[in-house]
């Protein structure tokens, strides 16, 4: 089987890069997963290149997706933030990050973290799809469904099901690289390294 990327990132080298770099590989971390949870929802009925393109203008305006920092953004800097065109200018999106920070911290103060509240939903492991086509790959599942709820009952928002099993590919929460795609078995020994399978 001659091995070839997924098909979906071969439009510009960044993204290739990140298809390569990032995508699918297991993210533990509370920060970047707080990150890619920013970046998912302003990403929503956009496409993915479109934020990553303005990634590093969100670093830079966002804190470094310092939760802690996000958390006590007050509605002056939210007026200012959406002046700036380097970022997707939509209201609720940029609301939505500060509630979000602040949900998260309210899950630190009840004893959880983010990393614990998402890998919940997997029982801690990585779910590890073997599709042939990107037609074979989900836009939601059952356990996006559940995560999704639960996080709107824990006061997130922009966490809809279909945003947070994008969430998942992403932080390789689950693997949905194509089984012809020389990032599924490197993001499947990265999770067995980590005890993750």
């Amino acid at each position: 089987m001659k091995e070839k990327r997924c098909g979906w990132c071969l439009s510009t080298p960044l993204y290739q890069s990140y298809h390569d770099e990032e995508w699918g590989r297991p993210v533990t971390d509370d920060q970047t997963l707080f990150e890619f949870l920013l970046l998912e929802g302003a990403q929503a009925g956009l496409s993915w290149i479109t934020v990553l393109n303005k990634r590093e203008n969100y670093r830079r305006l966002f804190d470094d997706f310092k939760v802690e920092k996000i958390a006590r953004y007050t509605p002056k800097r939210v007026e200012k933030l959406l002046q700036e065109p380097g970022i997707i200018r939509n209201r609720l999106k940029v609301e939505s990050a500060v509630k979000n920070a602040r949900a998260t911290l309210t899950l630190r103060e009840a004893g959880s973290s983010l990393k614990d509240f998402l890998w919940q939903f997997t029982n801690g492991w990585v779910l590890i799809n073997r599709p042939n086509s990107l037609k074979q790959v989900p836009a939601s599942t059952p356990v996006s469904d559940a995560m999704s709820k639960a996080l709107k009952k824990a006061g997130f928002s922009f966490v809809g099901s279909t945003i947070m099993y994008a969430h998942m590919q992403a932080t390789g929460m689950v693997n949905d690289h194509l089984q012809t795609c020389p990032a599924h078995q490197r993001c499947a020994d990265e999770a067995k390294a980590m005890g993750l399978v």
